[in-house]
């Protein structure tokens, strides 16, 4: 049989990726950042699986990338520290729900885009028997506070890692890393492991300090929110040089303030909250693990207000604090003059980060 050469253009030679990230937060969202931006390097076509504000701060940093509308996991938050963990535990059948939906999304949007790759950012339901899947977390083993629930948490969580493909992990593999034993289980997945160093959308760069602090605000609501007036409340009264970003990609409206010293915005592309971290002497921000990774990448001087009864946060604030790379402080009772001047006497250690780009490779591999 001839070769129809007329087919010959239509043969397609590049892989098409699937990248979904969770929508807790936009931390998930950040650190895929580099992620896609290596895809594009290796000249795979990107498609991303996200809605609301994921979708939106996804659609400013790639304005040309096709973003297929893929439902959140829509999780809410209670205002009370001590029913945080309870809160979630009461959304275990909506959680379940939306990974039973995400999944046959996954199946018809396959087949619609001729996907190659899927890369899920946490969202469990992305796994196809059909493609190669690819499931990222630094969460291998779940922090809870209670001994029974972390055993139950990560029988679970290995249940979903183990019906993907390859497990990537974002943090280093040695002793010197950023997730301690959330990322360095002393049993992993049956599923392959590969860690990938530490991500980050920004780059190092020496740059003269010219702000006094920067305030990076983030997570899921209402606890943004009130960690934002207990902060508002206080800077009124500081004499010092103050940017606060606000983390809503979504909203146009800019929020005033009476104190000249402090300059809000709601949201800053990569490149420009890159270069303002840059610009600070001290952060203040939560201890997501995708702004401690940012954070690392900076080796930036910081202050971790982790949110009230997030364990894994609570977890990586004293972690790292121990280690002195960080201070930690708690939202209840925040005193942001005090936590300011215990910065200021204290000698800081350089934070862990990868000698080489680990995530270079295994894009290269795929």
């Amino acid at each position: 049989m001839g070769i129809n050469f007329s087919n010959i253009n239509k043969i397609r030679t590049y892989k098409r990726v699937l990248l979904a990230p969770l929508d807790w937060g936009l931390g998930h969202a950040t650190r895929c950042i580099p992620i896609i931006n290596e895809l594009i390097t290796n000249e795979y076509e990107v498609f991303l699986g996200a809605d609301d504000q994921t979708a939106a701060l996804l659609q400013k940093e790639f304005p040309t990338i096709k973003i297929i509308p893929l439902e959140g996991y829509k999780v809410t938050y209670g205002r009370n520290r001590k029913l945080f963990f309870i809160k979630i535990l009461s959304q275990f059948f909506k959680i379940n729900s939306a990974i039973k939906r995400e999944n046959i999304w996954l199946s018809e949007t396959i087949k619609k885009h001729t996907i190659d790759i899927v890369i899920s950012d946490n969202r469990f339901g992305l796994y196809n028997k059909n493609v190669r899947c690819i499931f990222i977390t630094h969460q291998l083993n779940i922090k809870t506070g209670n001994w029974l629930t972390e055993k139950v948490a990560q029988k679970i969580n290995y249940n979903y890692i183990n019906k993907f493909d390859e497990c990537w992990v974002p943090d280093e593999m040695g002793e010197k890393n950023l997730a301690g034993e959330l990322s360095h289980p002393t049993k992993i997945p049956t599923t392959p492991i590969k860690y990938i160093g530490t991500l980050s959308r920004f780059t190092h760069r020496e740059t003269t300090k010219t702000i006094d602090l920067v305030v990076l605000l983030s997570g899921p609501e209402p606890q943004r929110s009130i960690f934002e007036n207990i902060l508002l409340e206080q800077m009124k009264y500081l004499k010092i040089n103050m940017v606060l970003v606000r983390g809503l990609p979504s909203l146009a409206a800019e929020l005033a303030t009476e104190n000249t010293q402090i300059k809000i915005i709601n949201h800053l592309p990569a490149a420009a909250l890159n270069k303002l971290i840059s610009s600070a002497k001290l952060v203040l921000a939560r201890s997501g693990y995708s702004t401690v990774m940012d954070l690392a990448i900076l080796q930036q001087r910081a202050i971790l207000v982790p949110t009230p009864g997030q364990t894994e946060q609570e977890y990586l604030a004293q972690y790292l604090s121990e280690k002195k790379y960080c201070i930690s402080e708690k939202q209840d009772g925040f005193n942001l003059q005090n936590s300011i001047e215990k910065a200021e006497k204290m000698l800081f250690v350089s934070f862990p980060s990868s000698k080489y780009n680990v995530l270079k490779d295994t894009i290269n591999l795929l």
